[in-house]
C-alpha cells in the first residue's frame, strides 16, 4: 500500500483553470512530524511547478498543525529541517524544551490544593455534622446507627454530612483531581511559533495570513468540555491567534495539559479528527494531498519461528501503540470512503502514508525528541518508495492539474542517504539541500523571508 487514491476527475470533463489544490496533514508527535517533513521534501523534490510551501489551501491536525502553520507562511520544508538542529537563517532552532517544558504551575498548584483542602476537610466535616444532627432527620439517622452500629446505618448518617461539606455538584471533586492535568506544558511551542511568524514579518493572525498569502490555513483541535472539534481559520472560528490554534492542536492528553484560550480548554486535534481531509474538500479543494504516518503496523511472520515475536511480547506500551494507530485509521479510512461516495467532490486525493509492514516508523515512540533524524529518513524513503512504485499513475494524475514530476532527482537523494545514514548531521545535509535551484537562487530567496 503506502497510497490511497480516490480519482473522481475522470468523471467530469470540464476542470478549473486554476485548480485548489489543498495540503492535509494528520497528527504524529514530534517524531511523526520528522516523518511528514522528509516524505515532505520527498515530494518537494519529486514535484516540479508548485512546490509544498506554495498551495493554495492548509489543513492541519496536532504535529500537522505545527508544520502547516510555517508551510502555509510560505517557509520551505527545507528549512524547518534546518530548524531542527539550529541550520535555518529564517527559522530559530527547535529545542528539547520547547517540547519538553515540565508543567511547573501544576506540579506547583496541585499539592498545594491537596494540602489546603486536607487541612480543611476536618472542620468542614465537622460543622456539616452537627447542622445534620441538629435536624429531626438527622437526629434519627445518629440513633439508628447508635442502636445498630452497621455500614448500612452508617453510611445513611454520613452521606448527608459530606454532602453537606463538600457539596452536591455532578462533578464532585476525586483524589485523581490532585494530579497535574498533563506531565509537560506545550506553551514553548506557542511561542516558537508566534517568534517565528513574527521574525519574519509574518502575521500571527488566520484573516490577515489569507490577506497577505492569498491562501488557507485550517487548524483542528478539541473542546475539553464539549467534547467538540473546533476549527480554526480565516473564515471559521478565528478566536484564537495561529500560534495558540497549533499549540490547541498540539495539546496530547496526558503528556501536555489542556490548552487555555479565552475561558475555553483545548486537548489535540487528533482526539476529533485524524486528518480531517472532508474539510478541504468542502472548502473546494480540487487535489488533496494528505499525508498520515500514524498506522497500524501489520505484524507478519510465522508464529512457528524461532524468531517471530508477537506484539503482545512486546510490552503495554507497544499494545497501546497499535491499539491507538488501529483506532485512529479506522476513522480515517472512514473519511476516505465518505469522500469517495460524496457526489459534491469531483477532484482527486492522494492518501500518502507508510506500508503496512514499514517497521522503521513503527519502532519509533511519538515522543522521542532524539530520533528526529532517522525519522525524517525513514519519512522521505517510505514516500520516496511509494512515488516510484506509483508512478506512472501519480505522473498522469499530477499533469492533469498542471504538475510535473521528476523521478531521477529522488535517486539521487536516495544514493547520498544511504551512504549517510552512520551520522545524523549528514542525513540533514541530504535532506536540507533543495535540488530544485543552485544555492545561489536559494540564498536569494531566503531573503524574502528574513527580517534585516
Amino acid at each position: 500500500m503506502g497510497l490511497t487514491v480516490v480519482e473522481k476527475s475522470h468523471l467530469h470533463r470540464r476542470r478549473q483553470a486554476n485548480p485548489k489544490i489543498a495540503l492535509v496533514l494528520a497528527g504524529g508527535a514530534i517524531s511523526g512530524g520528522a516523518f511528514k517533513l522528509g516524505g515532505l521534501i520527498a515530494l518537494n523534490t519529486y514535484l516540479e511547478g508548485r512546490k509544498m510551501h506554495e498551495f493554495d489551501m492548509y489543513v492541519g491536525v496536532s504535529a500537522g498543525a505545527f508544520l502547516a502553520a510555517p508551510l502555509s507562511s510560505g517557509i520551505p520544508p527545507e528549512e524547518l529541517i534546518r530548524s531542527i538542529h539550529g541550520g535555518s537563517s529564517i527559522i530559530s532552532q527547535f529545542k528539547p524544551w520547547h517540547f519538553y517544558w515540565p508543567n511547573f504551575s501544576e506540579f506547583v498548584q496541585k499539592p498545594a490544593e491537596a494540602a489546603w483542602d486536607a487541612a480543611t476537610a476536618g472542620p468542614a466535616l465537622a460543622r456539616s455534622f452537627y447542622h445534620v444532627v441538629r435536624s429531626t432527620d438527622g437526629r434519627r439517622l445518629a440513633r439508628d446507627w447508635f442502636l445498630k452500629p452497621t455500614y448500612t446505618n452508617l453510611e445513611r448518617l454520613m452521606t448527608p454530612v459530606i454532602l453537606g461539606a463538600f457539596g452536591d455538584s455532578p462533578l464532585v471533586r476525586s483524589m485523581l483531581s490532585y494530579l497535574p492535568s498533563g506531565v509537560f506544558d506545550n506553551s514553548p511551542i506557542e511561542t516558537f511559533i508566534r517568534e517565528n511568524l513574527q521574525r519574519n514579518r509574518l502575521p500571527n493572525n488566520f484573516k490577515l495570513l489569507q490577506m497577505v498569502r492569498h491562501n488557507s490555513l485550517y487548524i483542528f483541535a478539541t473542546n475539553l468540555n464539549t467534547a467538540r472539534s473546533v476549527l480554526f481559520g480565516h473564515d471559521e472560528d478565528t478566536s484564537a491567534t495561529i500560534s495558540e490554534a497549533v499549540q490547541a492542536s498540539c495539546s496530547i492528553p496526558g503528556f501536555f495539559k489542556p490548552t487555555r484560550i479565552g475561558t475555553a480548554d483545548y486537548l489535540d486535534g487528533g482526539v476529533q479528527r485524524t486528518a480531517n481531509i472532508s474539510q478541504a474538500a468542502a472548502k473546494g479543494a480540487d487535489l488533496i494531498i494528505a499525508y498520515n504516518p500514524f498506522r497500524p503496523y501489520v505484524n507478519l511472520g510465522d508464529p512457528s519461528s524461532a524468531r517471530y515475536r508477537s506484539m503482545a511480547s512486546m510490552g503495554p506500551g507497544v499494545v497501546l501503540d497499535q491499539t491507538f494507530r488501529s483506532l485512529l485509521h479506522s476513522r480515517l479510512e472512514l473519511g476516505v470512503k465518505r469522500l469517495a461516495l460524496d457526489p459534491r467532490f469531483r477532484g482527486d486525493l492522494l492518501l500518502i502514508e507508510p506500508t503496512e509492514t514499514d517497521a522503521r516508523m513503527f519502532n519509533i515512540s511519538p515522543v522521542a525528541f532524539w530520533k528526529r533524524a532517522i525519522a525524517a529518513e525513514a519519512g522521505y524513503l517510505s514516500v520516496k518508495a511509494t512515488l516510484e512504485r506509483h508512478h506512472a499513475r501519480l505522473t498522469r494524475i499530477f499533469e492533469s492539474w498542471g504538475f510535473k514530476t521528476n523521478l531521477e532527482r529522488l535517486k539521487e537523494d536516495e544514493s547520498a542517504l544511504l551512504e549517510a545514514r552512520t551520522a545524523d548531521r549528514e542525513v540533514f545535509d541530504v535532506l536540507e539541500r533543495d535540488s530544485t535551484r543552485s544555492e545561489r537562487e536559494r540564498q536569494s530567496t531566503q531573503k524574502f523571508y528574513v527580517v534585516k
